[in-house]
């Protein structure tokens, strides 16, 4: 889509999982080149940003970039150098590497929620399980579900308000908690439940296992 570039997230180093997971294969493509390839198809830009050390050794339509010691720190790398690519970019897609089974309609739909004139979009799908606070091994409070959603990636933002929210400085879980902090206006689009993230091996069987044919 013309004015829309990407940032790649793919620089963890894998303490949780063991490995720095989005360099593993699941069914014959690395978890960072399913990620790309994604955001390739509606980006005209793509930067990847990647753990210190790492020689990039994928596609060469990606621009890679060292991150930082924090995923904020990271994205701001790779929008530092997404933007100095291409400066009329007016549109950016952050994704994560390690979800893998994003499609298409996902990174369409938070592009047209940007366009339609929102800061910032996000996939989400609404909390099914009751959620609870806890306290060590002590529950302490029980939350309201009705209006609760689980938020995934790609996330889309106009590129303006994403510097702003990153020159302002701060740290989160995700870049439009940034916007939202900064006075920026989120929305949400559907999510999908398919388009989980690896988190575990039980998570690379699960995506593995969606990725077989049916049988005809």
């Amino acid at each position: 889509m013309p004015g829309v570039g990407a940032v790649v997230v793919a620089a963890g180093r894998g303490e949780r999982f063991g490995a720095a997971k989005q360099f593993l294969p699941l069914d014959g493509s690395r978890l960072v080149d399913r990620a790309i390839a994604a955001c390739a198809a509606v980006a005209d830009a793509v930067v990847v940003v990647l753990p210190t050390g790492i020689t990039w050794d994928g596609s060469p339509a990606a621009t890679p970039v060292v991150g930082g010691a924090t995923r904020s720190a990271s994205v701001r790398a790779g929008l530092d150098a997404l933007v100095a690519r291409d400066p009329a970019t007016e549109v950016v897609i952050v994704h994560d590497a390690a979800r893998p089974l994003a499609d298409r309609a996902l990174f369409d739909a938070v592009v047209a929620a940007v366009r339609g004139g929102a800061d910032a979009a996000v996939p989400a799908v609404p909390v099914a399980d009751t959620i609870k606070r806890v306290e060590g091994d002590r529950v302490v409070a029980t939350l309201e579900r009705a209006g609760l959603v689980a938020v995934q990636t790609p996330q889309a933002f106009r590129t303006a308000a994403l510097r702003s929210a990153h020159v302002a400085g701060g740290e989160a879980t995700d870049d439009a908690a940034l916007v939202e902090a900064h006075g920026g206006v989120v929305v949400w689009v559907p999510g999908s439940p398919r388009n989980f993230k690896i988190t575990d091996l039980a998570d690379f069987d699960r995506a593995a296992a969606l990725l077989v044919p049916e049988p005809r």
